[in-house]
This record gives structure tokens, C-alpha cells and sequence, in this order.
């Protein structure tokens, strides 16, 4: 408030009004409750009646006479009104005086007989749209000026709250940080004070949780026609609490359900089963197809209790960790008892790894190497995890891909100049990287090993893939065959001891993994009947011609249909099915086989096969690994921090039910493409610029996102 005593006021911006209504510039006569009469100092009144006054400027210290109309006008500088304007006001002045006068005059219209107060941020220059229709905004000329000043003010206030609290620049692009400006902008809620710190953490958390659980029951509503898969993996927390984490999972994609902390417990089959049944009970055990754990010995225990608990249900193991697994027996070869073979024939994979882990820490560990690198490539070096998957086939692309920069660094100048201090390394490392030979190896070890890859990228997702997993398997081990006989010359009927190697290694793997469900799952894809499908390789045959797939099959039909009149049931109906007979001879339902998504396929041609129908709804729409569950382990590590470690317990895991889980019906929106939100929830800036290991973890970035594989990880040094 202005002094009356003349001296000149304290004119503190509120930083974030500005007027918005018609008023704001012509306002009632001679009203003496204006705020604008605290920016000048009343002498003396001119007349009995009537709102004439001597006053004196309290921003430019001249004596003036005049009605409200001219001190308005001389203080807002308005021209054309009988009275000099004030030439000592400044812009964040009079942007001050516009937002007070909006909102006395919005209070006076509304009868509102209390105090005046500061302008609230509510009370912006943007244009104001309701849920309906937008408002008509009636800014004068002279309002609308400063509404760019306003904007300018809210933006450095937003961008104060981001350099303070350390927020990674990302969170601009969560939808919900946009809604939240939009919805203040959009509503008259002048006054408003956002929660506090208890608030958020108490009754908001509560009643959040309450909306999420409301906003995914028509997912959950849709498991007991598609089906649903139960999703764990163990894991330990900052603190060093081990945790299991427990996910559902189904063709809407991954939600969180809990995670239990297992301090103090034995790990073992029968405990891990019983937690899994408490999860299967909440869920509905008729509605879960599969349990999905990895290939440990406990977790496989307790697959098998809760196949005995539970016949109709699946105990299957994750088939990314497998991949995985086959990967690391491949490329890190152990010189063991019973290994010999394998390690001689493929020992040379790992030395090519290690070359590039000792060349890529001989660069990043010292800074003028760093530099120098930095001026021969616009790419960053790469530190992969181990415990990533395909960590070393990531590692060797991402050497190839830097091919050119890397050997443009050792034979430059600089190089040579900066090498002194270990010249034996730096030799090793130009050595290397000169050599056609060494390089050679790089790809041939990308070429043999990119099917499985490709295969572990195709699983390493939410969506549903278990109907493909069988056919992929076999695709896989035929493409890796081609390109090792094609590296070593060899006719398709020579013998390839390395591939002989490999090969064992894949089928060892696909053998302790493959379950009946597989088999079942492949015997529904109508594709895998197609003409089309079939003579695309003169060996595929049919699966109710294969006899691995057909007792695997039958083994599936016995335990789902214990009733012995739906047994014989739904064998006719595959036996119809599979013969392309009854209800499937209709020539769409033919030609649509090779074409159409299986489960589409079923919802148009499969009602007079009920039984058959609704297990292919079921089987069809589910997932084939843990990655859902695992990437979840950031998001809980991110909340649960040593940081943050005054959440107790329950609110630490609601706060996971609800990040997790608004996360998922995001990205199932169709705003989750668009441009200024596209993927929002991947990627960001929060960790060091070199994309070190915590960076990939916490991008929960997963080998189906090539593209944004490709923007996040291999992002320009150089970039601002």
C-alpha cells in the first residue's frame, strides 16, 4: 500500500496478474475505494460534493487536481483525458496497478465487501477457456500491452521452481505439468494457494490413489474375457530392503499391483508361492492365464506349487531373461570343466568385448582424451550395464556406429600429442582401431548374434507376443545359420563346428524354457495355417501337423477343460478349426488367416467355436516376459531414494501404485503421440551427459523403442 504521507510507495510485483475484464480501464466515478488512490497522496477535496481532489503523485511527486477519471488516467498514462501523464512510472508499475484494479473492480461487480488483496497467478493474461466455451476476453489496448510482461513473469517463476528444486527439464513435457498451468489459466480461482508438503503427502496422495484405482477398473474389467498374466521379479532397494515386485499385465498393457518387502524372509519356493497366490486371489485366479517369473531355481519352484494350486494356470518363464541368457553363454564363454569345446570356439567374442570396454575407459577416463574424441565424433561414448540385456551386442553397435570418429582420433595430431602419459595404452588402443582385421570381427559378431537380438527386442515389450514366441525361436536359430555359413563359405549341408557350438547353446536354452502354453498359443494363430504362411518356407508345416506342438497342444486342452463334455468339446472344434472345415470353410475366414490379427480373426470368425473362441482370447492377448515388472524397479527406486526416505512403507508403495500407473493410462492415451508430449515419460535429462548406466535404467528405455533408442543414447555431445 501506498503511504499517504508522500512518500513514494513499495511497489512489490506480485509477478503474475494482469488485467483481463473491461473495467480495468473505465471505472466508476468518484469511487474513493479504487486501489489506485494508494498511489497517490489525497490534499485536499475540491467541492462539498462531487469526488474532485488536490492530490500529489506519490511516483512522480507532482501537485495535480482532478477526478478519479485523471488519476487514473495519469497514472496508467493515458493520453486524451485533460491531465499529464506520470512519465516516472515504470512497466512492472502500472502492471501492477492494471491486476489491482481487475480484481477490485471483478470484486465490486460481484458485491464482494472485503479487502482488496494481491493479485493472485490465477489471474494471468491468457486467454481464458472453460471446459465448454472460451471466454471473450475484453482486455484494453493498453492491458493487452502487458499481457507478453506477464507471461514473462509466470515463465521465470515456473523456471526459478525448476533450477531450485533440481527438477530435470524433461517434466516440461509431462501432460499433466501442462494441465496444471492450462487448468489455473482457464479458472477464476483468485486467492488460490497450492498444497503444501503434508498435503500432498497424506490426504492428496489418498485421494489420488482412490482416482487411479477408479480410472483403470474398465482395464480390469476387461481380464476375465482377455485374460490377464501375473508378473514378478525380485529386486533390492537404495536401502538395501529386498523387495518383489508384483505386476498384471495383459493387451491394455502393465499395472502395478504391490510390492512386499521380504527383510527377514527366506526366499525361498514356497514363500515366493504363497505370495504369489495372495496377488493371484486379488486379481482372480480365473482370470490369469500365466505367471511370468525368471529362469531361477526358487522362482521355477514356485511355479510349479502354483500349477498344482492351480491347473488352469501357467507357471512361464521370461523369454527375454533367456535370449539373455543364451547371449552371455555365447559371448562371454566360461573356461570351465564340461565347457572346453564352447570356450575355445568362442573365446574370441570375448576378447573383442573386452578390447572395446578397454579402449571406451582408456577415452572417458581421462579428459583431453575425452576432448579429443569429442572433436572427431558428434556421438557419445556409451557405458552399458552388464545387467542389461544384449549388453554386449549394445556395446559393439554402438562401437560401429563410432567407427569412423574413433580412428579419425588416433591418427590425428592431437592424439600424438596427448598420449605420453601411458603411450603402451594408447598404442593398444590405436592399434585396435587401425586394424581391418579387429573390426571385421566387430561386425561379424553384430551379423550372427542381430536375429537374436531382434528377437530379444520384439519380447523385451508389454505387448502381446506369447502366440509368437514358438515360430520366432525357430526363425532365430535358421537366420543365425545363415549368416555364420555365409561368413565361413559353407553349403547349407556343411558341418560349422562354431555354429554347432551356438546352435547347442539356443536349443539348451529353448529347451529349459518352452512350455506347453507356448505350444498352445502357436497352435491358435489362424496365420500359422495359411497358405500364405506355409509357402513362404517350403519345411514350416501346420501346427496340428507338428508333433511337438500336437501333444504340447493336447497336454494344454486336458488341464483347461477338466469337464470331460467340454474336453471332447473343444477338440472338435480345433479338429474344425485346423481342417479348415464346418464354420471355417467360408473363403474370407481363409483368405483373412495369413492377413488379420489373430484376435480379430477370432472376434469374426470364431462365435461357433465358442470354447475354442474364448481360450484364444485369452491366450492370444498375453505377454512373454518380465521387462514390464523390471523397468518398474526404477520408478520405485527413483521414489523410494535416501532422499526421500521419510515415506513410510505404505505411502512410499502408493506413491509407486500411482506414478506406475498413471504412467500406463497415459501412454494408452492418444495424447501420448503427440508432438509436445510424445513419450514423455522416456528419456528425459536427469542424469549425467555422458549416458552413463543410471540413465538407461531410469529412461526405462527397453529394446523395442529403436527410435528413441536412438535419440536418447545417441544424442549430439554438443547439444545445449
Amino acid at each position: 500500500m501506498a503511504s499517504q504521507s508522500g512518500d513514494e510507495p513499495n511497489f512489490a510485483s506480485s509477478g503474475s496478474g494482469s488485467a483481463s475484464g473491461g473495467g480495468s480501464i473505465s471505472s466508476v466515478q468518484n469511487d474513493n475505494s479504487s486501489p489506485l488512490w494508494n498511489y497517490v497522496t489525497q490534499l485536499e477535496k475540491r467541492g462539498a460534493t462531487g469526488g474532485t481532489w488536490n492530490y500529489r503523485c506519490n511516483i512522480c511527486g507532482e501537485t495535480r487536481n482532478g477526478s478519479y477519471t485523471r488519476v487514473k488516467a495519469h497514472l496508467l498514462q493515458i493520453s486524451g483525458e485533460g491531465v499529464a501523464i506520470c512519465k516516472k512510472v515504470t512497466k512492472n508499475q502500472k502492471l501492477e496497478m492494471l491486476t489491482l484494479l481487475e480484481d477490485w473492480e471483478k470484486r465490486k461487480k460481484q458485491g464482494a465487501s472485503r479487502e482488496v488483496p494481491l493479485p493472485s497467478q490465477c489471474q494471468s493474461g491468457i486467454a481464458v477457456e472453460s471446459s465448454s466455451k472460451k471466454r471473450k476476453s475484453n482486455l484494453s489496448p493498453i492491458a493487452k500491452s502487458f499481457n507478453m510482461n506477464v507471461r514473462a513473469q509466470l515463465d521465470e517463476e515456473i523456471a526459478r521452481m525448476f533450477y531450485t528444486g533440481g527438477l530435470p527439464f524433461n517434466l516440461a513435457r509431462n501432460p499433466h505439468y501442462q494441465r496444471a498451468f492450462t487448468f489455473a489459466a482457464t479458472h477464476d480461482i483468485g486467492g488460490y494457494v497450492p498444497p503444501g508438503y503434508n498435503k500432498l503427502r497424506t490426504s492428496l496422495l489418498l485421494k489420488e490413489k482412490n482416482n487411479v484405482e477408479k480410472l483403470l477398473q474398465p482395464i480390469k474389467a476387461t481380464w476375465q474375457e482377455k485374460g490377464v498374466t501375473i508378473v514378478c521379479d525380485g529386486w533390492s532397494d537404495p536401502t538395501r530392503k529386498p523387495l518383489i515386485n508384483f505386476m498384471a499385465t495383459s493387451g491394455n498393457g502393465p499395472m502395478f499391483l504391490k510390492a512386499v518387502n521380504c527383510s527377514g524372509e527366506v526366499k525361498d519356493k514356497v514363500f515366493i508361492a504363497n505370495l504369489m497366490k495372495e496377488v493371484i486371489d486379488e486379481v482372480g485366479h480365473q482370470n490369469v492365464v500365466q505367471v511370468i517369473t525368471d529362469n531361477a531355481a526358487n522362482c521355477k519352484g514356485a511355479g510349479e506349487i502354483i500349477e498344482s494350486m492351480y491347473p488352469h494356470i501357467y507357471w512361464t518363464p521370461c523369454v527375454v531373461h533367456t535370449l539373455n541368457l543364451a547371449l552371455k553363454n555365447i559371448c562371454s564363454a566360461k573356461n570351465i570343466e564340461g565347457n572346453e569345446e564352447t570356450y575355445d570356439l568362442c573365446n574370441w567374442i570375448t576378447e573383442i568385448h573386452g578390447d572395446a570396454v578397454q579402449i571406451k575407459n582408456f577415452i572417458m577416463n581421462h579428459s583431453m582424451r575425452l576432448v579429443i574424441y569429442q572433436k572427431f565424433s558428434p556421438l557419445k561414448l556409451l557405458s552399458v550395464a552388464d545387467t542389461r540385456f544384449a549388453s554386449i551386442i549394445v556395446m559393439l553397435k554402438r562401437f560401429k556406429l563410432i567407427k569412423r570418429g574413433l580412428q579419425a582420433m588416433v591418427i590425428s595430431d592431437e592424439w600424438a600429442s596427448y598420449r605420453e602419459d601411458d603411450t603402451g595404452k594408447a598404442n593398444f588402443v590405436k592399434e585396435k582401431l587401425v586394424s581391418d582385421d579387429w573390426w571385421d570381427k566387430v561386425s561379424y559378431i553384430i551379423d550372427f548374434t542381430t536375429p537374436i537380438y531382434d528377437m530379444l527386442r520384439v519380447c523385451d515389450t508389454d505387448k502381446p507376443c506369447l502366440h509368437l514366441v514358438y515360430e520366432m525361436w525357430d526363425s532365430m536359430i535358421e537366420k543365425v545359420k545363415l549368416e555364420i555359413y555365409k561368413k565361413e563359405n559353407r553349403g547349407p549341408s556343411d558341418f560349422s563346428p562354431f555354429y554347432h557350438v551356438v546352435y547347442e547353446i539356443l536349443i539348451a536354452r529353448w529347451t529349459k524354457s518352452y512350455t506347453p502354453l507356448h505350444c498352445l498359443a502357436h497352435s491358435l494363430n489362424p496365420r500359422f495355417y495359411s497358405d500364405g504362411w506355409l509357402t513362404e518356407d517350403l519345411s514350416r508345416v501346420a501346427p496340428h501337423r507338428d508333433g511337438e506342438i500336437s501333444r504340447e497342444r493336447m497336454k494344454c486342452f486336458r488341464r483347461l477343460f477338466p469337464n470331460e463334455d467340454d474336453y471332447d468339446k473343444v477338440l472338435d472344434e480345433y479338429a474344425n478349426f485346423s481342417l479348415k472345415s464346418g464354420p471355417f470353410e467360408d473363403l474370407t475366414s481363409l483368405t483373412k488367416r495369413y492377413s488379420s490379427d489373430p484376435k480379430s480373426w477370432w472376434a469374426n470368425f470364431g462365435a461357433e467355436t465358442p470354447l475354442l473362441q474364448s481360450l484364444a482370447f485369452k491366450v492370444l492377448g498375453q505377454p512373454t516376459s518380465s521387462s514390464c515388472c523390471e523397468r518398474n524397479w526404477s520408478t520405485y527406486s527413483f521414489i523410494h531414494s535416501l532422499r526421500r526416505n521419510k515415506l513410510n512403507p505404505s505411502r512410499a508403495e502408493d506413491l509407486v501404485y500411482i506414478h506406475y500407473n498413471l504412467r500406463l493410462l497415459s501412454r494408452n492415451s492418444s495424447q501420448y503421440e503427440d508432438e509436445k508430449t510424445k513419450m514423455w515419460d522416456v528419456g528425459g535429462d536427469a542424469f549425467d551427459s555422458l549416458g552413463d548406466v543410471g540413465y538407461l535404467e531410469f529412461a526405462e528405455l527397453s529394446l523395442d523403442e529403436p527410435d528413441l533408442e536412438s535419440e536418447l543414447i545417441l544424442e549430439d555431445v554438443n547439444n545445449d
